[in-house]
């Protein structure tokens, strides 16, 4: 619950959505008829015992996960047919019509994303009214100062520019599900995954966004993850195997007419391979992970052809992943410390240079302190962002860059002067939003709980602001008729035993 005294909390009931009278269904409804019902269908019980960490308990409908037995598709049947007669006893199209009026008066007009910057453009989605699926637009940024957006004004910079419409593929096929989605650096390319038929096998499509054509597909491949180089020359996926495992990592050249070739495959049927950009652009890393390990390959991103290099080797229970700002890779891991006496449980802040000789040589940077872990980073021109988790909550800090590591021994990140976003001090689920550009010194967050809808915020790490960009609109929602509380269950015998009663 958010405190009184939380700076977000006088700007959250000015932005709280506005209590409105629910409308009325009649007082008393036309019940059904019971007799001209059919028999109200009643699933089979099958004995079945479960068992684990210990206790067992009995669970008669475990039958159900077997979706290929004859009985659940007879009961599933039977039970839409019970329903379809019941609505049609209680008025039948009527209060179809009732119940779907209702339902639609409670969603908001348009649901429109909050613009996000990058470069000279702003941009986000929108679901047009009447149609099922989003469409991603931009529009190019007004230019600084007064003479600047007289500018931009006569040049009509406000002009929609669509570039990808969801709606107009389904109308194709049917149905459409867009799994990654990159623009390049030079804001003129975009690459997308798309799956047509349910099947989870992602294309993929290259969009020249001047001419609105698609300059390169590749079909039925299971493309899974996307990254360009700086120069937008080069766009690099992975392709599944036959069991839809990411293995293969390719490189397209976009100014040739000739397929992508491979870059790199990992044959240990228990890696996952995926591939990213760094923030700024300037390296490729391809991440091989299995649930506990990670070994991480980069390569220049001006020069393809000299291949990749290993980051560090895999090491069982190791996990890590980077950043790049300025000659260094960040890194966050769980690495055992060496050459020192402090212990850390969980991740930590290292850097090393990024040269051939010198990756393997890790600096630690920031360990997380006392009841306080790190879940993730992102990085930006002038700052490092760390995702943190303390006493169970989530905290968000930044830390101005460069920093200056002049000590024998690790300090703890406190010592870096971070600046805590504010934020609600519990019961809250907070989540980064794109923060795809680079120079900026603004963070975006999407902070929600059960009382507060989606709640956008941008929080310039320069003058240590924040700013209400957006909030969801929830028709009918009076959060303050509300409250929240949280309870910590100690142990798994509470768990099985709310599952027996």
């Amino acid at each position: 619950m958010l405190h009184r005294r939380h700076p977000l909390a006088a700007l959250l009931r000015l932005f709280s959505t506005t209590c409105r009278r629910r409308s009325r269904l009649p007082s008393q409804p036309h019940l059904p008829n019971t007799d001209t019902l059919p028999p109200l269908p009643v699933a089979k019980k099958v004995p079945f015992t479960v068992s684990t960490h210990g206790r067992s308990w009995s669970d008669p409908y475990h039958w159900m996960r077997d979706t290929s037995d004859p009985h659940l598709a007879a009961l599933l049947a039977a039970e839409n047919a019970y329903a379809d007669a019941f609505v049609s006893s209680a008025g039948g199209g009527g209060l179809r019509a009732r119940l779907a009026a209702e339902m639609r008066a409670r969603l908001p007009p348009s649901a429109v994303s909050p613009r996000q910057p990058w470069g000279p453009w702003s941009y986000y989605q929108y679901v047009p009214n009447g149609m099922e699926y989003p469409v991603l637009s931009r529009k190019l940024r007004p230019s600084g100062g007064l003479a600047g957006r007289f500018l931009s004004y006569l040049s009509d910079w406000e002009k929609e520019e669509v570039l990808l419409d969801w709606n107009e593929i389904a109308e194709k096929f049917g149905y459409v599900h867009i799994g990654s989605c990159r623009i390049s650096p030079d804001h003129r390319f975009l690459a997308y995954t798309l799956d047509t038929s349910g099947g989870e096998l992602f294309s993929l499509e290259v969009k020249d966004l001047p001419s609105k054509h698609v300059i390169f597909s590749l079909p039925d491949k299971g493309i899974v993850s996307l990254a360009w180089t700086h120069d937008s020359e080069n766009l690099f996926y992975t392709v599944c195997d036959e069991t839809l495992r990411p293995n293969q990592v390719f490189c397209k050249k976009m100014q040739s007419d000739e397929a992508g070739f491979l870059v790199f495959m990992e044959d240990d049927v228990n890696c996952c391979v995926d591939i990213t950009s760094t923030k700024d652009f300037k390296y490729i890393t391809v991440n091989s992970n299995t649930r506990t390990s990670s070994e991480v390959y980069v390569m220049e991103s001006g020069n393809v052809r000299e291949g990749l290099w290993p980051v560090q080797k895999r090491t069982n229970k190791v996990q890590y992943f980077l950043e790049h700002h300025n000659g260094f890779f960040y890194i966050l891991t769980n690495a055992p410390l060496k050459d020192t006496e402090t212990a850390v449980e969980g991740y930590y802040l290292a850097r090393c240079r990024a040269e051939k000789s010198l990756m393997d040589k890790w600096q630690v940077v920031a360990l997380p302190g006392p009841d306080c872990t790190f879940q993730d980073m992102d990085i930006f021109h002038e700052h490092l962002v760390l995702f943190l988790q303390k006493d169970g909550l989530p905290l968000f800090c930044s830390i101005d860059l460069p920093v200056q590591i002049d000590f024998q021994e690790p300090k703890e990140f406190g010592d870096f002067a971070p600046w805590f976003f504010p934020i609600p001090s519990n019961l809250c689920s907070i989540l980064p939003g794109p923060n795809n550009d680079f120079m900026s010194s603004t963070f975006r967050l999407v902070v929600s709980s059960p009382v507060i809808p989606d709640l956008t915020v941008d929080y310039d790490m320069r003058k240590k602001t924040f700013t209400i960009v957006d909030q969801e609109e929830v028709t009918g929602l009076c959060s303050s008729l509300y409250t929240v509380g949280q309870s910590n269950v100690s142990s798994i015998q509470q768990n099985l035993q709310l599952i027996e009663d």
